[in-house]
C-alpha cells in the first residue's frame, strides 16, 4: 500500500502542551545528571537471544568497571534464570558497596514479593514498579477507569511499603522506590501527576537525599518532537508537590531518532536522572544512549561520572554480550567515526595537528589549559583509548589505498573490522622492523604470510580433500556417533585427508555444520581445542562473476575453554577463499588455527595399535595409507582395512609399525606389487561409444590361468561395461556398491586412483543365494584404466565361479 497523500486522514499530530512561561530553551547543562543503565533488562528483553547469566555477569562487571553505580539488573518474576542472576550478583558478591541495583516489577502481588525475594540480602536495592496509564492502555488494554488505575498503584504500592520494610529489618536490605507511570507521553499530563502524588502519599516517607521517591516518566514510544518531552518533564515539575523529596527520571525511547535530543532538553526541564543503555539497545529503535550522552557533556567540559576510557574493550563486551553490532558511522564508537577519507578533510586534520602542537607548545610555556580544538574531530579519540593512527585512510577518492582499502582492491578481501585491526598490527610490525614506507606487494605479502593465504603461503595445516555428509540421528545415537541426548536436528560429518607437517593425516568429526565438525576433528585428533568466536564471508566479485563466483570467509577463533575472552591476545584470525562456500569456511578456520599454533607448538605423532583393544582409530590407519601412498582411502575401505590390520594385530601381537600396516594393505588388495592375478587376468581391454548412453568393451581375459579368451560387454560407461563382459564367463551377479576415485601427484605426474566395492551373489549348496563383497584399488595414469583395474582385483579378491 503507497503512502497517502493525505496522512492527516489516519494520523493524529500530537496535541502541544500550553506552557507560556517555559524556561527550558534559556538553560544550559552544568552538571552530569544520575544515570541507570537497563541494559540487562531493559536491553536485554529486546534480543533475539536474551543473554545468559555468564553474558549478564561479564555486561554487569563492564557497568561497574565504567562507573555506574545504578544498574537495573533483571525482571526477576519473568523467570527462574532472571531471578537465580540477581541471586547470583549477591551471593557472590559480585555489588561493590557504592552501587545500586535495581529490579522491576508489574502491579501484581505475587510478582512483587518474588522481586522483593531476588533482592534480600543485598546492602541496597530500587524497587520499581509500574501500570499503564495512558487512554488508550486504560480503555483497551486492561478496561480500567481513572480511579481503577490509581487504585491499583496505590494499593501496590503500600503492597511494597510493607514487604521491603519487612525485608530490611530481617536482611538489613536498604531501600529505595521508584514508580513509573509508563507510557506517560501519551498520558493526559494533569492525571500523571495526579496519579503519583496518589503514589506519592500511598509510599509516606519519600524524605531528602537517598530517601527520595523517583518517579520515572517514560517516553515509552516517541511520539512527539523532542521540545515536547521537555514541555512535559517542566510541568510535571512545576507541579508535583514536595519537589525536594522527588527524582524525576527520564526513560526515552528513539522511535523517531530524537532519543538523545528527548532526554537532554528533558534534563533542561528539571529531569535529575536518565535510564537508557549502552549504545542504545532497547525495544524497537532502541532506549536512549548513555555513551552518547555521557560524550556529549565529557566534550563541553563537563564530568560526565562515567569512564570510557578503553571505550573498543567497552564495545567488544557490549556487542559480545548482546550480539547486536555498533554501526560504522555511530557516534563516538562507530568505527568510522575518527575516519577521514576525503582528501580535503585528511588536510584539514593534518594542518590542525600541526597547528595544535605548536598551541599546546605555547600554553604549557605559560601554563594554561591545552584546550582541544581540531578540524572534523570533537573529541580527542586519546581519551576514549584509541590511537591516531585511523585517523587520516585513503580510499580512490583521495588517489591513495589504506591497509584494508588495499587488501580489497588488490585481493578482493573485504576484511571485518576486527580483523583489519588484528593485521594492521602485523604491518606495523613489518614498518617498524623495515623502517621504511611499504608498498601494495609488501602489504599483500605480509597478508599473505601472516594467513597463510595462497598455495606459496601454505601453513602447517592445509586442507587436501575433505566430504561433508549428514549425520542419520537414529544410526548415529545406535553407533556412538554423538552424545546421548544430542538434539540437533541435523549434525554434520567432517571426513577428510589434512596436510600435518608435510605428511598426511586422515581427520574425522561431527558438529552442528562444516567449521563445528572440523574443529572436533582437530580436536580429536590433533589435540586442537578452539572454538569459533566471530565468522563473515562475502562474494568476491571478479570481473568474471557468475559461475566462476569464489566465496571468501572470515574466521576469529578463541580457546576452546575460554570462549568469552575478550581478549585480542587470545584469539586468531583467518582467512579461506573458494569457489565452494564450505571448502571457504574450511580453509578460513585452518588458516587461524596455523596463526594459533604458530612454529613452535609439538603436534602428536602417528602412532599405531590396532588391536581388538586398539588406541587407534581407522582414520590413524587411513592416515599412513595416503602419507605413504597417497591413496585417500574411502571411509567404507577404510572401516574394511582396518578390521583386517585388526586381525593381524592379533596374530603378531599389538603393535605394528607403518611399514608393516602399508606392506599388508599392498598385499591384502594387490596393490604396487607383481603378483599375478589367480582368477581374471586381463590382457588388454578396449572401450567403443555405442550412441550417446552405451558404451562396449571388449578384450583379451584370461580366467583361473587358462588360455585368453575375447569377451565383450555393453552399459552406460566403462565398467558397468566390464561387468556385462565378465557375467558372460562368471556365474551369479556381479555388482558394485561403491566408487570412488581422486588424483594423486601434480603436473604431468599426475595419476588417477579408483576404488571399487564390489558385491558378488551366486547360488550355492541347496540353491540358497551366497552374497560376499570385496574392495579393489589401481591407479593409471588414464582414469578408465585405473577403474577397470580396480574391478579387476576386487573380483580376484572374491570366490568367483565360471560357468560351465
Amino acid at each position: 500500500m503507497p503512502m497517502l497523500s493525505e496522512p492527516s486522514k489516519k494520523y493524529r499530530p500530537y496535541t502541544p502542551l500550553n506552557l507560556p512561561n517555559r524556561q527550558w530553551p534559556s538553560k544550559t547543562f552544568t552538571k552530569a545528571p544520575i544515570w541507570l543503565s537497563t541494559d540487562l533488562r531493559d536491553g536485554n528483553q529486546a534480543l533475539v537471544n536474551p543473554m545468559t547469566i555468564e553474558q549478564k555477569t561479564t555486561f554487569f562487571r563492564e557497568l561497574v568497571k565504567s562507573s555506574v553505580k545504578q544498574i537495573e539488573v533483571a525482571y526477576p518474576s519473568a523467570s527462574d534464570t532472571e531471578f537465580a542472576f540477581v541471586r547470583g550478583l549477591i551471593e557472590k558478591n559480585e555489588i561493590p558497596d557504592d552501587v545500586w541495583i535495581q529490579v522491576l516489577t508489574p502491579a501484581r502481588e505475587d510478582l512483587i514479593r518474588r522481586t522483593i525475594d531476588s533482592v534480600a540480602g543485598t546492602k541496597q536495592a530500587i524497587l520499581h514498579m509500574y501500570n499503564a496509564t495512558s487512554p488508550t492502555f486504560r480503555s483497551v488494554v486492561f478496561r480500567n477507569s481513572k480511579e481503577q488505575t490509581i487504585d491499583l498503584a496505590v494499593k501496590h504500592t503500600k503492597l511494597i511499603r510493607q514487604l521491603t520494610e519487612e525485608c530490611t529489618t530481617k536482611h538489613g536490605t536498604k531501600f529505595i522506590y521508584e514508580y513509573s507511570p509508563e507510557t506517560f507521553t501519551q498520558t493526559e499530563p494533569d492525571f500523571a501527576i495526579e496519579i503519583c502524588e496518589a503514589v506519592k502519599n500511598a509510599w509516606g516517607k519519600a524524605g531528602l537525599g537517598d530517601e527520595r521517591i523517583i518517579f520515572n516518566l517514560p517516553s515509552t514510544v516517541e511520539i512527539a518532537p523532542p521540545n515536547h518531552y521537555a514541555d512535559l518533564i517542566e510541568n510535571f515539575c512545576d507541579k508535583i508537590s514536595e519537589r525536594e523529596k522527588v527524582i524525576v527520571s527520564l526513560h526515552p525511547h528513539n522511535d523517531r531518532g530524537t532519543g538523545i535530543a528527548s532526554a537532554e532538553l528533558g534534563v533542561l526541564g528539571g529531569g535529575d536522572r536518565i535510564e537508557g543503555c549502552f549504545f542504545g539497545n532497547g525495544e524497537r529503535t532502541g532506549n536512549v544512549d548513555l555513551v552518547n550522552l555521557a560524550l556529549n557533556l565529557y566534550t563541553q567540559g563537563i564530568p560526565p561520572n562515567l569512564d570510557f576510557s578503553d571505550l573498543q574493550n567497552t564495545i567488544d563486551i557490549v556487542t559480545a554480550c548482546n550480539d547486536l553490532p555498533v554501526p560504522a558511522r555511530y557516534p563516538y564508537a562507530g568505527e568510522l567515526v575518527f575516519t577521514a577519507f576525503s582528501g580535503s578533510h585528511q588536510d584539514a586534520i593534518k594542518k590542525g595537528f600541526e597547528a595544535q602542537r605548536l598551541r599546546h607548545e605555547e600554553c604549557i610555556a605559560k601554563g594554561e589549559p591545552q584546550f582541544w580544538d581540531m578540524p572534523y574531530l570533537p573529541i580527542d579519540p586519546a581519551d576514549l583509548g584509541q590511537t591516531y593512527e585511523a585517523l587520516i585512510r585513503v580510499n580512490s577518492q583521495s588517489g591513495k589505498g589504506g591497509i584494508a582499502y588495499l587488501l580489497k582492491e588488490h585481493l578482493h578481501l573485504d576484511l571485518p573490522r576486527k580483523m583489519q585491526v588484528a593485521f594492521y598490527q602485523v604491518v606495523q610490525a613489518v614498518s617498524d622492523r623495515e623502517a621504511r614506507e611499504m608498498t601494495v606487494d609488501d602489504i599483500t605479502s605480509a597478508f599473505r604470510s601472516a594467513y597463510h593465504y595462497g598455495s606459496a603461503y601454505k601453513g602447517r595445516l592445509s586442507l587436501r580433500s575433505f566430504k561433508i555428509s549428514p549425520i542419520n540421528d537414529e544410526k548415529s545415537r545406535a553407533t556412538g556417533d554423538t552424545e546421548s541426548g544430542e538434539d540437533d536436528d541435523i549434525r554434520r560429518r567432517f571426513d577428510g585427508t589434512v596436510s600435518v607437517d608435510g605428511g598426511y593425516r586422515v581427520i574425522r568429526g561431527q558438529g552442528n555444520g562444516p567449521l563445528s565438525a572440523l574443529l572436533d576433528a582437530l580436536r580429536t585428533h590433533l589435540a586442537l581445542d578452539f572454538a569459533i568466536r566471530e565468522y563473515s564471508e562475502h562474494t568476491i566479485n571478479d570481473a568474471d562473476e557468475g559461475e566462476n563466483a569464489r566465496a571468501a570467509s572470515y574466521v576469529e577463533i578463541v580457546p576452546a575453554q575460554n570462549r568469552k575472552t575478550t581478549s585480542t591476545s587470545q584469539s586468531w584470525w583467518g582467512v579461506g577463499v573458494d569457489s565452494d562456500i564450505a571448502r571457504s569456511g574450511l580453509r578460513a578456520v585452518l588458516s587461524a588455527v596455523n596463526s594459533a599454533i604458530g612454529d613452535g607448538l609439538e603436534l602428536p605423532e602417528l602412532n599405531i595399535s590396532p588391536g581388538f583393544d586398539s588406541k587407534s582409530a581407522q582414520e590413524d590407519v587411513a592416515s599412513v595409507i595416503v602419507s605413504q601412498l597417497g591413496l585417500e582411502l574411502p571411509r567404507r575401505f577404510q572401516t574394511a582395512f582396518f578390521e583386517v590390520l585388526q586381525r593381524k594385530a592379533l596374530e603378531i601381537g599389538n603393535e605394528i609399525s607403518v611399514d608393516g600396516v602399508t606392506e599388508l594393505f599392498k598385499n591384502t588388495y594387490n596393490y604396487q606389487n607383481d603378483k599375478a592375478p589367480t582368477k581374471v587376468c586381463m590382457k588388454s581391454f578396449k572401450l567403443d561409444q555405442l550412441d550417446a548412453n552405451r558404451r562396449a568393451l571388449s578384450g583379451s581375459f584370461a580366467f583361473f590361468g587358462g588360455a585368453p579368451r575375447s569377451i565383450s560387454g555393453s552399459g552406460n560407461g566403462p565398467l558397468s561395461s566390464l561387468l556385462s563382459a565378465l557375467h558372460s564367463q562368471i556365474a551369479g551377479t556381479l555388482s558394485i556398491r561403491d566408487y570412488w576415485e581422486h588424483s594423486i601427484g601434480e603436473g604431468s605426474e599426475v595419476r588417477a586412483a579408483s576404488y571399487v566395492d564390489l558385491m558378488y551373489e551366486v547360488e550355492g549348496e541347496s540353491s540358497k543365494k551366497v552374497k560376499s563383497s570385496a574392495w579393489g584399488v589401481a591407479t593409471d595414469t588414464d582414469i578408465t584404466a585405473s577403474g577397470v583395474k580396480a574391478v579387476l582385483n576386487a573380483v580376484n579378491d572374491l570366490d568367483v565361479v565360471l560357468k560351465n
